[in-house]
């Protein structure tokens, strides 16, 4: 029958209580789990920084060109709700479609493989074999431009500075010159737009402004003309001879010319109170800071990719070694409880052989 012994100095660490047990089992257990798994540590550890250089190396650098624009208002908003409407609207016309296409027409991006031209690239083989097994449809110049578009969106971005008037703009590349050329061209766009809408409306108002003039004018100077030929042709007449009718029509001739004078006099008013008013509201971009060729790439940023790749391989290794650690202790214990049960088996049958001996015994005595 097998037996087993367990001698009284035997001490199960595990049932220590918690205030026995030394402040080093922390860092000794530590050490023996780096021990452990040191193969699989440093292997997760140069898998995870060769990917990193493998990306960085096959990564295409992208430079990053900055300019900034001033928005100079003639009367400063009386709030900071105003300034920042003007400010945002600003960066929307900036952001706008139509200024894209002005851009991308006057630097002839749509054929351009980095903004999805036809040419170039992956996407230049992958088309056209498409289109000849039938899966897409011959480009259109709507569908190049559209494309265009969507990458320009991306590759330019604006943004205000704080609560200031300036308005820093930056543009994407794989070209560094490309990217400083196209972010002046965009500026340049939008201030010469500004200028121009500016012109044409200025030529609208006068126009109005002159004929609405000549029109109250000349209304103003044939009513007052018609007063004084009424009253040339009533002097000649006796005074007797007035009819009540006559005085009747001169009143209102007067009262005719009475209310022109003042419609013209009103209309000079309002229109120098409405110049003064574009005078004080008139808003304008200025390019305080010129787009240069950025010098160094903006990314891939070698310094954060290989930190993030030395980390997470360090993480990564811990991670593997904590699993195989469950695993180990979990077929471990399967071990221990077979065997348990393999030893509780035996002694129930070591149990029954012992009774089947003693029976016939104590059963004698009945058969005498």
């Amino acid at each position: 029958m097998m037996q087993t012994y367990k001698t009284g100095n035997s001490i199960d660490p595990g049932a220590m209580p918690p205030e026995f047990r030394s402040p080093v089992d922390p860092l000794a257990e530590a050490v023996s789990f780096i021990r452990r798994h040191l193969r699989i540590m440093l292997l997760t550890f140069f898998v995870t920084i060769g990917a990193a250089l493998l990306y960085l190396v096959a990564a295409v650098p992208t430079f990053t060109a900055a300019a900034k624009l001033v928005i100079d208002a003639k009367a400063p908003p009386t709030d900071a709700a105003s300034a920042s409407t003007m400010v945002e609207s600003q960066i929307a016309i900036i952001k706008s479609e139509g200024l894209a296409r002005v851009v991308i027409r006057k630097l002839g991006l749509a054929e351009d493989p980095e903004f999805g031209g036809r040419t170039g690239g992956l996407r230049g083989i992958i088309r056209p074999i498409s289109r000849l097994v039938g899966l897409s449809k011959p480009e259109t110049e709507f569908s190049v431009m559209r494309r265009a578009l969507q990458s320009f969106d991306r590759k330019l971005s604006t943004r205000r500075l704080g609560l200031t008037y300036i308005v820093e703009m930056t543009f994407d590349s794989t070209d560094p010159e490309r990217a400083a050329q196209i972010l002046n061209t965009v500026a340049e766009t939008h201030i010469a737009a500004q200028m121009e809408a500016k012109f044409k409306s200025g030529l609208r108002d006068e126009k109005w402004v002159k004929d609405r003039m000549t029109e109250l004018n000349g209304q103003a100077s044939a009513a007052q003309k018609a007063v004084v030929e009424y009253q040339t042709v009533d002097a000649g007449k006796p005074s007797s001879q007035s009819t009540a009718k006559m005085q009747g029509d001169l009143r209102e001739l007067e009262a005719t010319a009475e209310t022109s004078a003042k419609a013209y006099d009103n209309f000079l008013r309002m229109l120098r109170y409405m110049e003064a008013q574009q005078q004080s509201s008139n808003v304008e971009a200025h390019l305080l800071i010129e787009a240069s060729r950025p010098l160094e790439a903006s990314s891939p940023k070698v310094v954060i990719v290989l930190g993030i790749s030395i980390v997470g391989g360090v993480l990564l290794g811990i991670a593997i070694g904590m699993l195989r650690d469950l695993l180990g202790r979990g077929i471990r214990i399967s071990g221990d409880d077979a065997t348990a049960s393999s030893v509780v088996i035996l002694q129930q049958g070591e149990a029954a052989v012992a009774n089947q001996n003693h029976a016939p015994a104590a059963m004698s005595p009945l058969r005498r």
